[in-house]
């Protein structure tokens, strides 16, 4: 049983290995068109070899659960198709005592996944933003993400509801001052274009309500809400850089730090309105739901990909990989529409993000005791 266990463990290990490396250059080829652009405006090769790393981790929190899904697959397949699943279990092993190594390394990949969302992959991810940051090379329009408060442009907050192309809707801007918010501005939507340069992007806003705070000793029942058709936003990458201050976005947090804003998010984003806190703190927890249910994928996945394999029968690769990104593709879907309904926690999008994770486990409890 010892050396079955290594036979299988070993053989997984290198097909893990190598899968892992082909997923993660595929999904290097985008960095590598960034560093070829970087290259062409003159940056050095060491900073173009630290974007490039730093973007590593990150990729590894999507290629790992691939690789482990597609190698299951393939070599379950290729037991099958040899019949070498047969003759071990004519020799009266389980599929479960055949599967033990193999979810044992899931196991162990789990906790690494757990390591690289919680801690390597934010700091990465954050330290390569700054990188392209102090020189200038983050657009504005990066920035903005759908379902987020923006704090990182002077005297600005903003929140964008929905984002296609050049077009934005149900959006918020908060004109900041130091004594507090001098101006709330809400929009239907917008179009972004861009300005007298490269670094500046503006929001021309339609159908536009401004709140002007009342000034000591108004009357409070005068109304200080006004209306507008068209209201432009100007955004310059500039004043953001002379700020030297980036802001974290969710993706850029550990793990502790996004718990803590979960926990104190009406400290953290002290100047929102109740329905405002509720979208951002929803944002927060689908950010780390993704991250766990990302991390136990991987012992998921190896409980749907065994059945799946010997059910499949093929020795081919093109099969196993056919098959491995129809399933990935179905589960990143859920992750896309999670977050995309960030702006309605009423609907609890965070729950979203578990339901092919538990699918995949209870489909791959039931497929392995079916072929026990």
């Amino acid at each position: 049983m010892r050396t079955l266990n290594r036979y299988i463990g070993s053989d997984f290990l290198a097909s893990f290995v190598l899968t892992l490396a082909v997923f993660t250059f595929v999904m290097t080829l985008s960095a590598v068109v960034k560093a070829i652009d970087l290259l062409a405006r003159g940056m050095s090769g060491v900073f173009i070899l630290k974007v490039f790393l730093y973007n590593i981790p990150f990729l590894l929190t999507f290629s790992i659960p691939i690789s482990v899904l597609t190698t299951v697959l393939l070599l379950f397949g290729r037991l099958s198709f040899d019949g070498e699943l047969t003759a071990m279990r004519s020799c009266g092993l389980t599929l479960w005592q055949i599967l033990a190594p193999i979810v044992l390394a899931s196991i162990g990949l789990t906790f690494l996944c757990l390591y690289l969302n919680s801690s390597v992959a934010p700091r990465s991810h954050f330290a390569r933003r700054q990188l392209l940051f102090s020189l200038g090379m983050e657009q504005p329009i990066n920035l903005l993400e759908e379902g987020r408060f923006v704090r990182d442009f002077p005297g600005l907050m903003v929140y964008i509801g929905k984002k296609s192309g050049r077009r934005v809707e149900d959006v918020v801007v908060y004109e900041m001052a130091d004594s507090g918010i001098k101006r709330n501005i809400r929009a239907r939507s917008g179009e972004m274009e861009p300005g007298e340069n490269r670094n500046v992007i503006i929001i021309n806003l339609y159908d536009v309500r401004i709140d002007q705070p009342r000034a000591k000793g108004d009357d409070p029942s005068r109304s200080q809400y006004l209306t507008a058709q068209h209201y432009p936003v100007r955004l310059d990458l500039n004043e953001l850089a002379g700020s030297r201050v980036l802001h974290k976005k969710a993706s850029d947090m550990t793990y502790p730090e996004l718990l803590h804003a979960i926990s104190h998010v009406q400290e953290v984003y002290r100047h929102l309105t109740p329905g405002e806190l509720a979208k951002q703190r929803m944002s927060l927890v689908v950010e780390a739901s993704k991250r766990l249910a990302l991390s136990l994928s991987c012992f998921a996945f190896v409980l749907l990909g065994a059945p799946l394999g010997m059910i499949s029968r093929r020795k081919e690769s093109s099969a196993g990989v056919g098959i491995s990104l129809l399933l990935v593709f179905f589960f990143y879907f859920f992750i896309i529409l999670a977050n995309s309904l960030v702006g309605h926690p009423e609907w609890r999008p965070d729950l979203i993000v578990w339901a092919p994770i538990v699918g995949a486990e209870i489909a791959g409890f039931w497929l392995v005791h079916r072929a026990h």
